[in-house]
């Protein structure tokens, strides 16, 4: 196999310095986190705003003046904003994912971009529907499209496999156990790797391979999946260490520990 680029995703340590800690992203990942989630409330109250805007023009009759042009551009635009939101809120959550010892602050801040949707776009739809003063054919064509805009926003909003702590925890603490500090991935690949040489990840087709910490991996790409070729070279090599170490060595008995837990 030839040589692939290997590109490190950031050379700054994880904020995780034992291997029974809990699992805290960097202070990179962090600000960066709080930066998405900013631009994405300021993306989502201007999808609400056009919505607004919207509702007052069907409610003071500039629809059935004007035709429906500009309040079809409304919603087109307000879609645009709040899909905008939606995926910047979930990469957020993937650089600083919330712990899911609360349940329902766990259930908002991971479907927060299908709730806002529904706020933006189900009272135009309801209203488009119920409005007497618009005809038929009117209603039919703006209400298939501020529908589809709902469906679009809510769809695009909810998180079907939301990142948390614990899952990274666990992730990062088996990665560990293995005797591995960071991992490899592709940007088509649907699993992470302990060896850059694996075959499923240094084929012919992969001119790139990326290189960083499991919360990096999953910021990156939404990769839950450790490779199992990779996990079971691992723990070969592991017992393999095992048995060349020295029977009363304080070494040996922590590997023991260590395949023990795992």
């Amino acid at each position: 196999m030839s040589d692939k680029k290997i590109t490190k995703v950031t050379n700054e340590a994880s904020s995780s310095s034992a291997a029974n800690d809990t699992w805290k992203p960097t202070e990179d990942n962090k600000s960066k986190a709080i930066t998405f989630r900013v631009i994405a409330a300021i993306a989502w109250a201007i999808a609400i705003g056009f919505e607004i805007w919207g509702i007052l023009k069907l409610k003071g009759g500039d629809v059935q003046e004007n035709g429906m042009t500009m309040l079809i551009i409304l919603i087109v635009v307000a879609l645009i904003f709040a899909v905008a939101g939606n995926l910047l809120w979930k990469k957020a959550n993937k650089l600083d994912p919330a712990s899911k010892k609360n349940k329902f602050k766990f259930w908002v801040q991971n479907q927060l971009g299908a709730i806002i949707s529904a706020v933006a776009f189900l009272p135009l739809v309801i209203l488009i529907l119920t409005d007497k003063n618009i005809d038929g054919k009117q209603k039919g064509i703006l209400g298939a499209i501020a529908g589809a805009a709902l469906l679009i926003g809510v769809g695009t909003g909810i998180d079907f496999n939301p990142p948390s702590v614990e899952q990274y925890t666990e992730e990062t603490q088996r990665v560990d156990d293995l005797g591995f500090n960071s991992v490899f991935w592709t940007k088509s690949g649907t699993k992470y790797h302990l060896y850059n040489t694996c075959g499923y990840i240094n084929g012919d087709r992969t001119n790139e391979i990326f290189t960083g910490t499991v919360g990096e991996c999953k910021a990156d790409k939404n990769i839950s999946e450790l490779c199992s070729r990779c996990e079971g070279q691992a723990e070969k090599e592991k017992e393999s260490n095992i048995l060349d170490l020295d029977p009363d060595s304080e070494e040996l008995l922590d590997l023991e520990e260590d395949l023990d837990a795992a």
